[in-house]
C-alpha cells in the first residue's frame, strides 16, 4: 500500500471526506462544516493506492497558519495517517514561512496533538457542538 500526502486543488473530494467524518459520523450541522474559507485554503489529501483517505486545510493570516479540518476516514484511523497529516501540514506551514501554527482540537484529541508538539491554549469552547480547545506550536 502507498500513502501520498500532497496539497491539491481538488477541494470537491476533500470536501467529500469532510462530509463523510464530520457531518455523517460525528453529526456536525452542514452549515457549521461548510463555510467560504475553502478557495481561500491550501488543502492536503492523504491518498492510499490512489483513494482518498484524509485531508486538512490550512489557512494562512501573517506568520500563523491554522490547522483545520482535519479527519481521516475510519477505516485508517489508528494507521497513524492522522499523525502523518499533521507532519505534511508543519512541514507545509514552514515552507511557507510561517512560525506559529495553531488548530482548534476537540478535547478528546489533545494528547494526541501533545505528542505532535502542540500546547493547550486557552478554555474549552464548544464549536458545532463538540467540546474544544486551542492549541499552538511554534515552528
Amino acid at each position: 500500500m502507498t500513502l501520498h500526502i500532497a496539497p491539491t486543488r481538488d477541494i470537491a473530494t476533500c470536501r467529500q471526506l469532510r462530509r463523510t467524518v464530520f457531518i455523517e459520523e460525528q453529526g456536525v450541522p452542514e452549515a457549521d462544516e461548510i463555510d467560504d474559507k475553502d478557495d481561500d485554503a491550501i488543502h492536503l489529501l492523504a491518498t492510499e493506492d490512489g483513494h482518498p483517505v484524509g485531508s486538512a486545510r490550512l489557512l494562512l493570516t501573517g506568520t500563523t497558519g491554522k490547522i483545520g479540518r482535519v479527519c481521516v476516514l475510519r477505516s485508517h484511523r489508528g494507521t497513524g495517517l492522522g499523525a502523518a497529516l499533521i507532519r505534511a501540514a508543519i512541514a507545509e506551514l514552514r515552507a511557507r514561512g510561517i512560525t506559529t501554527a495553531k488548530l482548534g482540537s476537540q478535547t478528546h484529541a489533545i494528547g494526541f496533538y501533545e505528542r505532535l508538539g502542540f500546547t493547550p491554549a486557552g478554555p474549552e469552547y464548544i464549536d458545532a457542538g463538540i467540546p474544544h480547545r486551542d492549541m499552538t506550536l511554534s515552528l
